[in-house]
């Protein structure tokens, strides 16, 4: 029988991660974005940066955390969640990035990373936190609404190639 946890993220963890985030950002947004922007995706350029920020966050309350689903014979990273002080408001969290692969979806590891990092955030003195959220791709709201999460209002759109992709903020009290 399989098991989650989630733990730190380690250097090591850095390429996988960046695997994860494009393997998922690949799924999850190819109705959101132009094929030729997740196709340019560069796993190794988002390696780098991903054990950057694990080895030498910007401050003490940025964190990246993984996801891991264990088994007696093997375990792998299938998910993260990156994360740290809100550049809106200063007592509040906010998460850069939250994913799980796919194909290791609904088994409970986007809610435990959710569950592990509140813990630091209240550790770390935040009273609520915040999340980004693609409004065109309804897996991210929904999962955060039913953790009790909830849109603020806040409404911003990247641009992406010359096409606006809107989001709305989601938050919550801790």
């Amino acid at each position: 029988m399989a098991q989650g946890h989630v733990r730190p993220g380690r250097p090591g963890d850095a390429g996988e991660i960046a695997r994860i985030q494009v393997a998922t950002w690949r799924t999850a947004y190819r109705r959101l974005f132009p094929r030729h922007v997740l196709a340019d995706l560069d796993e190794t350029e988002f390696a780098a940066t991903w054990r950057d920020s694990i080895m030498a966050p910007p401050t003490g309350r940025h964190r990246v955390l993984v996801a891991v689903e264990q088994s007696s014979t093997s375990s792998y990273v299938v998910g993260f969640i990156a994360f740290g002080p809100s550049d809106d408001l200063s007592t509040a969290a906010e998460i850069g990035e939250l994913l799980v692969e796919p194909r290791w979806g609904r088994r409970g590891h986007g809610s435990r990373l959710l569950a592990a990092a509140a813990d630091h955030w209240r550790d770390d003195g935040f009273t609520s936190a915040l999340a980004w959220v693609f409004d065109q791709a309804p897996a991210t709201p929904k999962f955060l609404a039913s953790a009790g999460w909830a849109p603020d209002g806040a409404r911003r759109s990247l641009d992406v190639e010359d096409m606006l992709v809107p989001q709305s903020r989601y938050a919550t009290l801790l």
